[in-house]
């Protein structure tokens, strides 16, 4: 559920940006590339999380008041302002620093003929590459919600990892194949603007852990002064 809740931030902004700025800010996600992902490289990750076993520790906290559902606030802060922002952001920065090393100006023309048409279908398909990069970093954090994932084992769940290898395959599929290109709007990515989303996974999952770890150090003395008669 968190997976599914963090995705759609990095989803949204894109279009956010694009409304706000009137236009300006040429949009940098289409809608068939979020086709792409909430029916493609999402699916499959999903379903493998769904059969993550218990994280260590689990049984040791204390039962969830009646009152608190599923979804809390906790869930929704970390979905959407942890992973989800953070992914944004690196999404949004690989769009913009791609479209200005082009030359690009705000206002600028993009559209199809202009000479800046190839840079923005670079650009918008780093946005897409981007929010899938982060979805695989985002299911790392998933996998647990206080533990380590370190507890666990980086290849405990294959399903996850084959989930993320079609994932992979499916987005160099809609890159680099040229009728999908036609579709999708896409264009194929250097081996540098590659490099450009290569560390998202592990900033979006490293910054959830660093988080994480925070949680667990407050939740020791917390724990201690419970057990102290």
């Amino acid at each position: 559920m968190l997976y599914i809740f963090a995705h759609a931030v990095p989803e949204v902004v894109p279009f956010l940006v694009f409304a706000l700025s009137g236009g300006a800010v040429p949009l940098p996600l289409t809608v068939l590339q979020i086709l792409a992902i909430d029916l493609g490289t999402e699916t499959l990750p999903a379903l493998a999380l769904g059969r993550e076993p218990a994280e260590p520790g689990l049984m040791d906290r204390p039962p969830r008041p009646r009152h608190t559902g599923v979804i809390d606030h906790r869930l929704l802060l970390r979905a959407w302002l942890l992973l989800g922002g953070v992914s944004a952001l690196l999404v949004m920065g690989g769009y913009l620093y791609t479209l200005t090393r082009a030359g690009w100006h705000l206002g600028d023309p993009t559209g199809p003929g202009t000479a800046l048409h190839q840079a923005y279908l670079q650009a918008t398909t780093i946005t897409f590459a981007g929010i899938v990069a982060c979805q695989i970093g985002t299911a790392f954090a998933a996998r647990t919600d206080r533990a380590s994932l370190f507890t666990v084992g980086l290849f405990s769940n294959p399903l996850l990892l084959w989930g993320i290898l079609f994932e992979l395959v499916f987005t160099a599929a809609v890159i680099y194949t040229p009728w999908l290109q036609d579709i999708f709007g896409t264009a194929a990515l250097s081996a540098s603007q590659l490099a450009i989303i290569a560390p998202f996974p592990f900033i979006v999952w490293g910054v959830d852990e660093a988080a994480r770890w925070v949680a667990r150090r407050r939740s020791v003395p917390v724990a201690q002064n419970r057990e102290t008669p």
